[in-house]
């Protein structure tokens, strides 16, 4: 083959032919750029903290992720960083805000976000949203739907995955409301995946809690009337507005009447139910007077202080039962055992309460050998 004029290799293996690296006369090649190192600096849990108490929207982001992280590795930095930060100067809302699939969770949340933003709060939204199948990670469907709000100083949306955890929240959500609240925000939203029964978990975090609903729903809201309706401390009929106006009004009354017949989940207190459109922003500011009315409530009766300290203890217990099962899984035996047993259930070898009774008693055989090994009775 011939050689083409003026064109030679610029580099050839040894022992093989030329190659298509050439060099072509009268043309230099760019010099190659150097792109800049990433850094590789962690910032510690001191700085983190520091950051959080000063309000920087970085470190709270990466202190929420720190203490969501599922990796024993980061759990040292995630105690440090709570230990760290302070309690609110001033009295925090939380918030919960739930809703069927289409109710427009999301949409009610901008409209409403906005509305407090601009009466001087700061809000963070945890919008917890499904975890992705394929990766486990949150889909970030919901910040995509606050396009105004998320770009507001005074708000923080913070999409977590629920990771397949019941009641629609994610299992760190009371450490990022606690961060949250010590990086300044005073007004907490917490968004849920969905409603069901599991929802009793939502209430469990939040000072009140919210149920959208919308007109028409029917037979699809019939499931879920016993469970969630009990727990609701503010009713809010969605969409009314355009065609759909009286419909909505008529679903107001309906439910209004219905709840007459329902004990209240907070003694004393009967839940408002309003009308809003948050497409239009009609209503919200009355929804927010209910909210605020509740809040007046609760605070006279003692029962906002009531609630929170049960709440701390339903969350020390549920952390305890976490870390103890995590500490178990780690122990070379248990866990190699506990990976045994799993297999057997998969391959339907053995039934999972017989599992786990054999699982229970390889905890108690090494409980009773360490007790022996320590001297104990």
């Amino acid at each position: 083959m011939k050689k083409p004029k003026g064109r030679t290799p610029a580099w050839v293996p040894e022992g093989r032919g030329a190659m298509g690296s050439v060099e072509v006369p009268g043309v230099v090649a760019p010099a190659r750029r150097e792109s800049a190192p990433r850094s590789r600096e962690v910032m510690d849990p001191a700085a983190l903290a520091e950051g959080v108490l000063a309000g920087r929207r970085g470190e709270l982001a990466r202190a929420i992720t720190l203490v969501e992280s599922n990796a024993a590795r980061h759990r040292p930095a995630a105690r440090e960083i709570l230990r760290r930060i302070r309690p609110p100067a001033r009295p925090t809302r939380r918030i919960g805000i739930s809703g069927i699939p289409g109710v427009g969770k999301s949409t009610f949340i901008e409209a409403f976000g906005n509305f407090l933003c601009d009466r001087g709060h700061r809000v963070a939204v945890l919008a917890v949203d499904p975890s992705s199948p394929v990766s486990g990670g949150s889909i970030l469907g919901d910040k995509t739907r606050m396009e105004t709000l998320s770009r507001r100083e005074e708000c923080f949306i913070r999409p977590s995955p629920s990771g397949g955890i019941l009641g629609g929240v994610a299992r760190k959500t009371r450490e990022t409301m606690l961060l949250c609240e010590a990086a300044g925000y005073d007004i907490i939203l917490v968004e849920t995946v969905g409603v069901g029964q599991s929802e009793i978990t939502v209430r469990s975090m939040v000072d009140c809690f919210l149920l959208l609903m919308i007109a028409g729903a029917g037979d699809e809201l019939q499931g879920i009337k016993k469970g969630i309706l009990e727990i609701a401390d503010v009713f809010a009929i969605n969409k009314t507005d355009g065609a759909n106006r009286e419909r909505a009004q008529a679903a107001r009354s309906e439910l209004d009447r219905a709840l007459r017949f329902m004990t209240p989940f907070t003694p004393g207190w009967t839940p408002p139910v309003l009308a809003i459109s948050s497409t239009e922003g009609s209503g919200v500011a009355d929804l927010w007077q209910g909210i605020e009315a509740f809040a007046n409530h609760t605070r006279a009766s003692g029962q906002d202080i009531l609630q929170r300290r049960e709440q701390d203890l339903a969350w020390w217990q549920s952390l305890v039962e976490q870390e103890l099962r995590a500490r178990a899984m780690a122990h070379p035996r248990l866990g190699r055992e506990a990976q045994s047993l799993e297999e057997r259930v998969r391959q339907g070898a053995l039934s999972p309460s017989l599992a786990a009774e054999e699982l229970l008693a390889c905890f108690e055989e090494l409980l009773a050998q360490s007790t022996v090994t320590q001297g104990g009775d």
